[in-house]
Parts: C-alpha cells; structure tokens; sequence
C-alpha cells in the first residue's frame, strides 16, 4: 500500500469511529456496546470513464467517495472499478454484505472476525484486496454464477434471469442506530419479453445476522424468486413448522473461497401463502413467489464459523433457525 493510501485508510478508520462512538454515545450504549448497523455507497469521482481490455468502459483515475444515492451510468457492468466493492453494502457486528450492483445481482457475505465497522475500509487498499484473508475477514462466499444469498431474479422455464436488461438502476443507502437499508429502484427491466418496474429494501439491524427483504413489481410477475447458492457436496435442509406460516430452505457445510475445511451456514426465511413453489435450480436452490403486485418479502442469514463468538456447528446453527422459525410464526417478523 502507497503513503498516501495509508494515510487516508487511517483518517477513514479514524473518522468512522469518531462517527461510531458519538453514536453509540447519544443512545446511551458505551463505546462497548454493539455498534449500529450501518450501510454504504462508494463509488469513484474525479476520474474518467475509458475503452477497457474486457470489451466495455472502465472508470479509470479518481478517489473513492461515500454517496447516499446513486443512478447508474449506462456503462456500468461488472469490472468497471467505478463502485467500491462492486455495489451497495451493508452490515452490523457480526456480519457484512454487499449486492452486485450490474447484471449478475447476486448478494455476496463478508464474514467478519471483528465486531466493529469494516465497510468503509474494504477495498481502500486495492479494489479487490478483500478476496484475501485481513484482520478483519474478508469475502467468503462462492457465489458463482448463482444468485448468492438472498439476490432476486426471475426463473423462466429452468433458467434463473438476472438483470442483464434494465432501463435504469438507481440505488440509495440509510443508516441510524436501530436500522440500516439499502433500497433499490429497477425501471423497466426485462425478462422474456415482459418488462416490469421493480423496489426492493434490504434491511439489516443491530443485533443478529439477518437481512429483512421486500420486493414489489408494477405488475404481478410470474417467477420471481430469490434463492441460495447451490452445491453438491452440501445438503439442502427445508423446515416448514405444523400450520406455521414461515419456513425456512438452509444449508451448512464447506461453501466458503477460505479452503476446504472452512464452513458457512445460510438460510433464506419465507412466507408460505406467497410462494408457488420450491425449485432446484442449476446454481441455486430457488423460493419462487406467487405473481402479485402487494408485494413479498423474506429474510435471509449467514453464519461463519470464524465469527468472532459466533456459531461454529451445524447444531448449533440449526437451533438457531429453529428460534427464528417460532419467533416468526408467533410474531411475523424476527426485528
């Protein structure tokens, strides 16, 4: 890493938790106390946009600078070094993610060592340095060609669609000491010959692992769905409790870019009445949603062994899923 490059990751680190502390500070939890879930938009300015060896643009020269809202550029795509860490981010204690914010869509987790901000240094110090085990952790899923976690696309016939058609992408990110959201605006996305308008919130909290979904479409849209990366090696658990209203599709085991003894748990929480069916897909075990325009929503979680007091076994994580499946359907919601 350069002087200069050491220097502002230490006025970032420093600013932050100033930022952090005073926060914390107003609500009365101490400097000790879990810190505020937070989220993030960096994109590069001051630079300019350049033919690239990949066959598109890329933005070349500039700085890194926090927005609160972004409208894509049209040459955007993957691997335009235009968006810190490719897309919005967002995270509390235990755990990091961030959405592709191109075509692909998919949701990647950053698994996290420490229990306090990480964002705004990651990929400061070379853009994709995240890939590679820090103090912090670093990126650890393999999402593939996969929806990853929790991303959303469209199945037709057995083939999950992403976002590889869409007229306009706008993206906006908030944070205070009880929530953090990123929500996303999809105009005229287009999907085997249908073209829709999309919302989507992403909302995660102070404490826990989850992110808190909802989709809406301007018209009911028949497939849509979100899901988990899939692998062979690791087996697929679903859990729908008698007469519940929530179930749960989850898998525990080595899933991570770590090494191969490495493991992860996910599980993707859903509604009952608003999905049409379950589906093994051919990256991704898929919840695809009944065709509506109210509006679905779900939740989803990661859990990394090397969570810093975090679940290390698949018992344990399973008795986990089981208090968020009864809490659920006793109160409809795990906030």
């Amino acid at each position: 890493m350069g002087n200069s490059l050491k220097i502002t990751a230490i006025v970032l680190l420093a600013l932050v938790a100033c930022k952090q502390e005073k926060r914390n500070t107003q609500t009365g939890q101490g400097t000790a106390a879990k810190v505020a879930p937070y989220a993030e938009i960096s994109v590069k300015q001051g630079g300019q946009w350049q033919d690239g060896p990949r066959g598109h643009m890329e933005y070349v020269g500039g700085s890194f600078q926090a927005v609160e809202t972004l409208e894509i550029p049209p040459q955007h795509t993957d691997h335009t070094w235009y968006i810190r860490y490719e897309g919005p981010g967002w995270e509390n204690a235990q755990v990091g993610y961030r959405l592709y914010l191109d075509w692909r869509n998919a949701i990647d987790i950053f698994g996290k060592k420490v229990d306090t901000l990480v964002l705004p240094y990651v990929g400061q110090d070379g853009f994709d340095s995240y890939h590679e085990m820090a103090d912090w952790g670093l990126d650890i899923l393999k999402a593939g060609k996969s929806l990853g976690i929790g991303g959303f696309g469209r199945l037709v016939q057995d083939s999950v669609i992403h976002f590889q058609k869409v007229g306009s992408t706008r993206a906006a990110v908030a944070h205070g000491d009880s929530l953090a959201t990123v929500s996303i605006q999809y105009t005229d996305w287009e999907t085997a010959g249908t073209t829709v308008d999309l919302g989507a919130s992403l909302g995660i909290y102070p404490g826990d692992r989850f992110t808190k979904v909802k989709l809406r479409t301007s018209t009911a849209l028949e497939g849509l769905c979100t899901g988990i990366v899939k692998f062979d090696h690791v087996p697929l658990r679903k859990m729908t409790s008698e007469g519940g209203q929530w179930a749960y599709l989850a898998t525990y085991g080595n899933q991570t870019l770590v090494d191969d003894s490495d493991e992860l748990g996910m599980a993707l929480f859903y509604r009952v009445d608003q999905v049409e069916a379950l589906v093994d897909g051919k990256d991704d075990h898929l919840v695809v949603f009944k065709p509506t325009t109210s509006g679905v929503e779900y939740y989803f979680l990661g859990a990394w062994e090397q969570e810093l007091g975090g679940i290390a076994n698949s018992a344990d994580f399973y008795a986990d899923l089981e208090g968020k499946l009864k809490a659920l359907d006793q109160k409809g919601r795990l906030e």
